[in-house]
């Protein structure tokens, strides 16, 4: 059953359409995998396991997957997109599949001489991440074709999020919520990282999660300056605190939580001094969420504030990014940025330090919907603990 309804389909189609129209392209070859996820899934709702793909946009006619013969029937079933054809270079290194028809760039380009006339003009997504040997088996068999990245323009169609899109995200930070609870009430003396991981990931799949953003985050102690440790057999000790962040997807859109908690259940007053900063950072960027604002203005105000306290030298990620396919994708609202906040953008503010020689690495991220009027939030009650004085 797919993942994407049939008019967030035909929409993002036109929209792509559009954009080939836009830069004279016969075709647009979109290249994804499971670590770069987001612009396959935006047409497909779908990615294989195990092997990579692309998706092939033609300016008429219907588009196709372009993977190997393991996922062949997997995207016969889930994705929007079912026309497939295989190819060595996206298939398990090695493997066999002897009933399977596999081809060659040389073969498609053929085929689609045929069925499109002339192809001059390719646009490419995804380029820079895909291996050499593909980028060059794409441009061997697509011989006397001028590839254009279309990269950015393509990534920019997915920074306003469609109502349908938004109430993915709404309801994978409802499931967000209920991690976080789950979460929270696991961490003790004596419990392992990876039990309070199993509380998030077993309440976010038993509220219907479709995967998650990332690898379950716990860090207690020094190891929480590792900004994205994923859960470990170490055992929490009283007076530590422990750094936790999921992140639950619904129809493959992402929700998220993050904080960091202590382990005897009540700060110390040096850790609450650490906790009031980052919610002075937090309330100071999330003051800047409205629309119109540029990302080096949102970035600056908690950037200020801690240079003025001497935690600058521990920053390792700006204070905020939008979220949707991914957990943190474009537009990142960092010091240079001058992408603009919009109505219809789902922005995450994420404070955080690491490496601090007392406190270790600490975190607090939530979500926000941005509207005409202003930031909604996506998690009223990590609002609320965030923003409380």
């Amino acid at each position: 059953m797919p993942y994407l309804i049939k008019s967030e389909y035909e929409n993002r189609l036109s929209s792509v359409r559009k954009l080939m129209g836009d830069q004279n392209l016969d075709l647009v070859l979109v290249y994804y995998d499971e670590f770069n996820i987001g612009n396959g899934w935006y047409l497909t709702g779908w990615c294989p396991q195990f092997e990579s793909g692309a998706v092939l946009v033609p300016r008429t006619g219907d588009p196709m997957l372009l993977g190997g013969p393991e996922s062949e029937p997997f995207a016969k079933l889930d994705s929007a997109i079912t026309s497939t054809r295989n190819f060595p270079v996206f298939m398990v290194p090695d493997e066999e599949y002897p009933n399977a028809t596999i081809i060659d760039f040389s073969d498609l380009f053929e085929e689609l001489n045929q069925t499109l006339g002339a192809v001059k003009r390719v646009g490419l997504v995804g380029g820079d991440r895909m291996p050499a040997d593909c980028y060059r088996q794409i441009e061997t068999g697509f011989s006397g074709v001028d590839l254009v990245d279309v990269t950015e323009a393509y990534v920019a169609l997915r920074f306003i999020k469609s109502e349908w899109e938004r109430e993915q995200i709404r309801s994978a930070f409802k499931i967000g919520d209920a991690c976080y609870d789950a979460m929270k009430a696991k961490i003790g003396e004596g419990v392992s990282e990876i039990q309070v991981a199993a509380e998030g990931e077993y309440a976010a799949r038993g509220r219907s999660a479709s995967g998650f953003g990332f690898t379950a985050i716990v860090g207690s102690g020094p190891r929480s300056s590792a900004v994205v440790p994923t859960a470990s057999a170490r055992k929490m000790l009283a007076g530590e605190l422990v750094m936790i962040g999921l992140a639950p997807k619904v129809n493959g859109y992402a929700g998220v939580i993050g904080d960091s908690l202590p382990v005897s259940g009540e700060y110390t007053a040096s850790q609450m001094e650490c906790m009031n900063h980052l919610r002075e950072a937090f309330r100071l960027t999330k003051a800047q969420l409205r629309p119109g604002k540029l990302g080096s203005e949102i970035d600056a105000p908690a950037r200020a504030y801690f240079e003025q306290h001497g935690l600058s030298q521990y920053l390792v990620c700006p204070f905020a990014h939008t979220i949707g396919l991914h957990e943190a994708e474009s537009p990142f609202f960092g010091p240079g940025s001058e992408d603009e906040l919009k109505p219809g953008m789902m922005v995450c503010i994420d404070v955080s330090f690491f490496g601090h020689p007392t406190w270790n690495g600490v975190r607090i991220e939530t979500g926000y919907e941005i509207t005409e009027s202003g930031a909604v939030p996506l998690s009223p009650n990590l609002d609320a603990l965030h923003t409380s004085a």
